[in-house]
């Protein structure tokens, strides 16, 4: 009998269950007798012995359904060491939950903290096998994550119906997308719906170069522009503080604006004099249906997750090198962040085709 675990780890996004669905056809195609234990809301379940023993038919009909239907939950890496509020040894809890159900490897569907936290299991001697999820797309390592292409498309849907809105009234319009280290998500969906500017937090800002940006789409008869910002972009003056005295002031402007986009909205009509508006998509972007793409790319993924545990090859991740599935230590990308390069090609290209970043 091969016994694998399973769990959905972090923020919900569209592709986990059809992921999920990936590694178990796989098993069970193989010449193995499968079980598959399902770990119900994240690490909590491994951790407190929440699961349920999954049948073959639970993976039938879910290729298309986002979600989890194992559940989820966050359990921050950093608190991985610290007892929890009964005194329970977080780490010694899990290991003696995959021991007791006589696991041969467990399989985690998680972001960049959940991977660190799977790397930490195979660490002390658990067999683990990573694969990438998160809307972000930050997993260092892989090209590409299940759930952001999905999230892609929901972003830029909504930079679309925002277009016909600012034309009819001549406003400034700010989508606020997802991210809040990095700007993968709001540089794909802004490059696809057409934004004049895109903010992200790799690239600070300068107020003044935005509203800039704006009076030459005015001098060149342009009766509306469109703000892509990322939830952590951050102007030039911000980013040169230091962490003490930006969470400082990001407290003392936490009453008064809800978010980034709105303080960068009501600067901007001080300084143009121009109505500006913000909306905000939200979890939207991490709901609905995985599209065609994140389909294909979890099914994949999950059949080579499949394949390394078939061939006990564990503490991997499976990543995308270009158009081929591959896979690498978890060591390799625990703890980093794939951060967009501003001087990227894809960055230069948004350049030459007029998109501004506010910094120059």
């Amino acid at each position: 009998m091969l016994r694998v675990g399973m769990l959905t780890s972090g923020g919900d996004c569209q592709a986990l269950n059809a992921t999920m669905r990936g590694v178990a056809k796989s098993l069970y195609k193989s010449d193995k007798e499968v079980e598959i234990t399902g770990f119900l809301n994240g690490y909590r379940g491994l951790m407190y012995g929440e699961y349920r023993v999954m049948k073959p038919s639970d993976f039938s009909g879910i290729l298309t359904t986002g979600g989890t239907m194992l559940g989820t939950s966050r359990q921050p890496f950093k608190l991985m060491r610290e007892p929890d509020e009964n005194g329970m040894d977080k780490v010694e809890a899990m290991k003696a939950t995959y021991n007791k159900l006589k696991l041969d490897c467990l399989v985690v569907l998680g972001g960049n903290g959940s991977q660190k936290t799977a790397n930490l299991l195979s660490e002390e001697g658990l067999n683990v096998v990573g694969l990438p999820k998160t809307i972000d797309n930050d997993i260092y390592g892989t090209d590409m994550t299940f759930g952001f292409q999905s999230a892609v498309e929901i972003a830029t849907n909504a930079i679309d119906c925002i277009h016909t809105t600012a034309a009819s009234h001549s406003r400034v319009f700010i989508v606020e997308v997802m991210g809040h280290k990095v700007g993968w998500l709001t540089l794909y969906a802004g490059l696809a719906g057409g934004a004049d500017i895109i903010l992200i937090p790799e690239i600070p800002y300068d107020i003044k170069k935005i509203a800039d940006a704006i009076r030459l789409r005015e001098a060149d008869g342009k009766r509306f522009t469109i703000l892509a910002v990322a939830e952590g972009a951050i102007s030039k003056e911000d980013a040169a503080l230091s962490k003490k005295e930006l969470k400082k002031k990001r407290l003392k402007n936490a009453g008064r604006y809800p978010s980034i986009s709105y303080e960068i909205g009501d600067i901007l009509s001080g300084e143009t004099g121009v109505e500006v508006r913000v909306t905000v998509p939200g979890h939207t972007q991490r709901g609905g249906t995985p599209n065609p793409f994140d389909r294909a790319l979890s099914t994949r993924l999950g059949a080579h997750g499949a394949e390394l545990i078939l061939k006990k090859q564990y503490g991997r991740l499976v990543v995308l090198r270009g158009t081929e599935v591959t896979d690498i230590l978890l060591s390799e990308s625990a703890g980093k962040l794939k951060y967009v390069d501003p001087e990227s090609t894809l960055v230069n290209e948004a350049r030459l085709v007029g998109i501004s970043f506010g910094d120059r």
